[in-house]
């Protein structure tokens, strides 16, 4: 973020793009579980979740209370995908083939042999999927890009609970607050799912689901690895589950020096490295009281402090930001007869703080900026799943939101028309006891499955707002399944995405007050082939969105500008993805197409344009693994991306490019006991100079090893 935009982010984000690095702002989305385990049927969240330093997190009550052990592959076949239990497609477990939403589970398995990356890094591997600034240094926002759609409109799930950051320009979660070390799974579904889980699932959901405590009464586990420009990560932790109790507590570490923010591409500016620091205590616990009752609890406190740069291709050496977020929550399972009732309640507060302290050099230029955002919010949800038959469940349930934010900023200047110094105090204060949002919504999905072979689902979800128009959101899905081993589904959703606080309380605010919530529909249609070893899907998406919220600037009455509804988006494009298991090889590809064009009036007229910033039209994941021998597993990955158009922040849209790239990595693994292994993670093996956004450094060639223990 340059240091003009600094304070309380001065200028609003237009086109939908983050506000450049230092302020753009995460998302957030959850899954939910259920697991029947002796006489007690035991439900389980998850959860899922751009540059530098404006992240959160928000952590959910979690549901699940016994952990099951990651399915590992035989050594000669693979378990069928459509046979796999997931839980986020319909708040509850069943099997993918019994549902025509497109779902794609990374497996703990999955994520022990990505032992040195982030889980961002890992994300950005999966079709469809982009997340820009997952290859840049440590701490940089990362903006999620699903299906095309802009950053923000991708819920971010832990354990099934919304994850939000209230105080930002969009309420995105910060996936720097999650390490993977951390992670049982997730999973990432695909196309609208605000019948289920309200504003910004646009485009999707990713439910991050967190390891829980389960089996021996005490297992300990520690993590330690060490790499590139001075980074090292340490992680333990202790689980089990003693009689009917269960519970699991995690703590993690990690620090780098960096790399520098900004790209100096002089090579003559001597920019300094961007450290991060990082400590993250995680803990749960599930208590089950009867063989119907079953209670739970989770807690979480993270935080991070980064060293900053000015902005693109900016260097500033006393630019730096602080994260810290607390996420605290209860639950309950009830069975009654056929029914399953499940009760949440999720605290979260996050704290942003940023500090450029170049006062010594004001008369210079420089500048005393301090700016504090604190957002709260307070999630509540009573929902039932009821098997009505054997073809034939029911889910329905209601919620209510607060969401509040509290802005408050300095900044002191040279001034050269009133010398010696300009103040500008609390510019952009914004107060929690009238920057608050209140919403209510009552949902239900019924699904029809299993009539030889036909499934079919149908919801609606009805939510109402304390500040704008109430909104109604539908979905239908329609799936076939032929002699389990192909489904073919058809799916049409809507959703929508609500104004954040920032944008109906910051100086930037409708000042006629008519903001809305942006509506989509969304349609998807594929066929998926799954036999033991090999596993294939073809999909088409197309998204129509109406009322988008742009930032306008060319009423000369209003100076700064505002937030307005205006334009209309179209995108649409294809994803191809298959793995295949042959012997002690694995294999593994993705290719996924994007396109889209926003529709908005110039000089009264309609002007139509591509605009999918930072969002390549063109993307390329493969893979290749192999068993070695029994305790030797290694694994090369290539990345290719096709070429980004850049947005402008004043004035209309450019064509910057950012140039393609690709990367490869390698990894591997030996298991040295049965409780020990060690391993390293390659990335950029080619040494590549790449940009992930323009004015920003990715990382060339790194690595991290380290040695994992369990006992």
């Amino acid at each position: 973020m340059s240091k003009k935009h600094f304070a309380a982010f001065i200028m609003p984000v237009v086109t939908g793009s983050s506000l450049l690095a230092q302020t753009a702002l995460p998302q957030t989305t959850f899954t939910q579980a259920t697991f029947t385990q002796a006489a007690f049927t035991q439900t389980a969240y998850l959860q899922t979740g751009s540059l530098r330093a404006a992240p959160l997190q928000i952590t959910p009550s979690q549901t699940v209370y016994s952990r099951p052990k990651p399915v590992q592959p035989k050594k000669d076949s693979i378990a069928k995908e459509l046979d796999e239990v997931v839980v986020t497609a319909t708040k509850y477990p069943v099997k993918e083939n019994l549902t025509g939403k497109v779902l794609t589970v990374i497996t703990r398995d999955d994520l022990e042999k990505s032992g040195g990356k982030q889980l961002t890094e890992v994300l950005n591997t999966q079709a469809g999927l982009i997340v820009s600034g997952s290859q840049n240094t440590l701490g940089t926002n990362q903006d999620i890009y699903l299906q095309g759609a802009d950053a923000g409109k991708t819920l971010v799930l832990i354990d099934g609970i919304p994850a939000y950051d209230p105080s930002g320009t969009s309420t995105a979660f910060d996936l720097n607050l999650i390490n993977t070390d951390e992670v049982e799974r997730v999973e990432i579904l695909k196309g609208s799912q605000s019948t289920l889980y309200g504003s910004d699932a646009v485009a999707g959901v990713i439910n991050i689901i967190m390891k829980k405590g389960s089996g021996k009464p005490l297992n300990a586990s520690a993590n330690l690895s060490a790499g590139s420009y001075g980074t090292y990560k340490i992680s333990a932790g202790i689980d089990g589950k003693i009689h009917n109790t269960g519970y699991n507590v995690q703590y993690t570490h990690l620090k780098s020096d960096g790399i520098s923010t900004a790209y100096d591409s002089t090579g003559k500016g001597h920019f300094d490295n961007d450290g991060f620091n990082e400590n993250i205590v995680m803990a749960n616990i599930n208590q089950r009281i009867s063989d119907a009752l079953q209670l739970r609890a989770n807690f979480q406190n993270g935080f991070y402090g980064a060293d900053l740069d000015g902005g693109a291709y900016t260097d500033d050496r006393f630019y730096t930001g602080t994260n810290k977020n607390t996420q605290a929550g209860i639950g309950a399972d009830y069975i009654v007869g056929i029914a399953k009732i499940h009760f949440n309640y999720n605290y979260n507060t996050v704290t942003r703080a940023y500090l450029d302290d170049s006062a010594t050099t004001i008369l210079q230029g420089g500048t005393y900026s301090s700016s504090t955002y604190k957002g709260r919010s307070h999630y509540l949800e009573l929902f039932s799943n009821i098997d009505l038959s054997k073809h034939v469940d029911l889910v329905a349930g209601m919620d209510y939101r607060i969401q509040r934010v509290d802005e408050s900023g300095l900044t002191i200047y040279y001034n050269s028309y009133y010398p010696p110094y300009g103040v500008v105090n609390s510019y952009n204060a914004i107060s929690g006891d009238s920057a608050n949002v209140r919403q209510f919504a009552g949902y239900a999905s019924l699904l029809i499955k299993n009539l030889h072979g036909f499934n079919f689902e149908a919801g609606g979800r009805y939510n109402s707002f304390n500040r704008y128009g109430n909104v109604f959101t539908y979905s239908v899905n329609p799936s076939y399944v032929v002699n389990d081993r192909v489904k073919i589904f058809f799916n049409l959703s809507s959703g929508f995405s609500a104004p954040t606080l920032y944008q109906l309380y910051s100086p930037y605010a409708d000042p006629f007050g008519t903001l809305k919530p942006e509506r989509s529909i969304t349609t998807e249609s594929g066929i998926q082939y799954s036999v033991s070893h090999f596993n294939a899907r073809a999909l088409y998406f197309q998204r129509s969105t109406k009322d988008n919220i742009i930032y306008y600037a060319n009423n000369p009455a209003y100076p700064l500008g505002y937030y307005i509804n205006l334009d209309k988006q179209n995108d649409h494009g294809v994803e191809l993805e298959a793995s295949l298991k042959a012997g002690p090889w694995s294999f593994s590809g993705n290719y996924t197409y994007t396109t889209g064009k926003v529709t908005t009036p110039v000089n009264g007229k309609d002007s139509t344009f591509y605009d999918l910033y930072r969002r390549p039209k063109n993307a390329v994941n493969l893979s290749a693994g192999i068993h070695a021998t029994r305790a030797l597993f290694m694994s090369v990955a290539l990345r290719a991306v096709g070429k980004r158009t850049e947005s402008s922040y004043y004035g209309p849209p450019t064509t910057a490019y950012a140039y393609a790239y690709y990367t490869l990595d390698g990894y591997l693994e030996y298991k040295i006991t049965k409780q020990l292994k060690a391993f390293a993670d390659l990335k950029n093996l080619t040494n590549q100079l790449f940009f992930d956004e323009p004015g920003y450094n990715s990382k060339k060639f790194n690595f991290m090893a380290g040695v994992s223990l369990r006992f």
